[in-house]
């Protein structure tokens, strides 16, 4: 089951405000794929265009490969999951579930059998004949994604719909959307903010920045090689080092900056004289310990102060003066005395040159990172 979606060129503008730029994408049938990006950057209108809510002002829109210009949100093969879930406090569970297949006609007796079919798919097999007020926000949750199902649509657009839930639930949602999307083949579009869902749930990701998807891939591609400083800075924590290239070679980039001369991989074709920022991630910056007098040093090393240490359980993460005034992460395992890790101590942190990535320095970058 299922239909590829195709944004073609795809600009929306209101008024003077272009939300969406040329938007260029396939997602594959059977696919989950999410839209990753802070408030205002244009995930939701993408949603919203696909649905059918709203007209491209360019650019078309197409599933299944036809184009639908023109066409209602009840006369395509979508289904959308709003925020709020707009379930009917009123009706039964079952009711809820069926209401769609009511609206076409489809007899009682189909309607419940349907209902039930799709309560085993999300676990609630005993909840028929409940209010769904009597449900918790997961099960609640999982109501509307059969109702959304109910009418077999081709794809399914889901617009945050864990956002009102606590942490733990968030969690444990996303393993049951995952899930359900294997076990309908349904194609999942997906919009949201965290990233921890979108890398968690997805086939690929989009991560959008001012009306511009920045980057398509993999959720492992997205947070290894990220093609952009924003998209550097959005996904995950990274380190940044601003500075110029002084030399390229064989796939590398030196760049100079106030901390230190760095190398790093040059993915984006930097020359020398580029403003640049290489990035680390702080789970691949070492604290050398004093070890470099018998250990080969790693490619990039720089001697700065302890800010703080923040003890979190197993792991604990290291602050230590950065560069242009931002503290430098690391992450390190609790398996050390950290009584000898103390405020101003001077220590030693290191990276390899495979472990960092040189980018075209970007003003989003600065302020997605504040």
């Amino acid at each position: 089951m299922g239909m590829d979606v195709e944004l073609d060129r795809v600009t929306m503008r209101f008024g003077d405000f272009t939300a969406v730029r040329d938007a260029d994408l396939t997602i594959r049938s059977g696919e989950f794929f999410s839209f990753l990006g802070p408030s205002g950057c244009g995930k939701t209108t993408i949603l919203r265009m696909v649905s059918g809510f709203i007209e491209p002002s360019e650019g078309a829109v197409r599933i299944g490969g036809r184009d639908m210009a023109g066409l209602g949100p009840n006369r395509r093969p979508t289904a959308l999951i709003f925020q709020n879930l707009a379930l009917f406090p009123l009706m039964k569970v079952w009711e809820n579930i069926a209401f769609g297949l009511e609206v076409r006609g489809i007899g009682k007796a189909e309607r419940r059998k349907r209902a039930e079919q799709l309560l085993e798919l999300i676990a609630l097999p005993d909840q028929a004949d409940k209010l769904v007020t009597e449900l918790s926000g997961g099960q609640r949750q999982r109501v509307a994604i059969a109702r959304a199902l109910a009418v077999e649509p081709e794809v399914l657009l889901l617009d945050e719909p864990l956002s009102a839930l606590d942490l733990k639930l968030r969690q444990h949602m996303r393993a049951e959307l995952r899930a359900i999307q294997k076990k309908t083949g349904v194609t999942f579009i997906y919009i949201t903010h965290d990233q921890g869902e979108a890398l968690t749930m997805s086939d690929r990701v989009g991560v959008m920045s001012q009306g511009v998807i920045e980057q398509v891939g993999a959720p492992d591609q997205i947070y290894s090689e990220p093609h952009t400083a924003f998209v550097a800075t959005f996904v995950g924590e990274n380190n940044p080092f601003s500075g110029r290239v002084i030399e390229v070679a064989e796939g590398y980039a030196v760049i100079e900056t106030s901390r230190a001369r760095l190398r790093a991989r040059n993915r984006e074709n930097l020359t020398a004289g580029d403003s640049a920022t290489v990035f680390v991630r702080p789970e691949r910056c070492l604290l050398l310990d004093g070890a470099q007098s018998d250990t080969a040093l790693p490619d990039n090393t720089l001697v700065s102060e302890v800010e703080r240490v923040d003890l979190e359980g197993a792991y604990v993460n290291l602050f230590v003066r950065g560069d242009q005034g931002r503290s430098l992460i690391v992450h390190l395992t609790n398996d050390r005395d950290l009584s000898k890790l103390s405020t101003g101590q001077q220590v030693t942190i290191g990276f390899s040159a495979d472990a960092a990535v040189a980018l075209p320095s970007a003003a989003e970058a600065r302020s997605a990172a504040a």
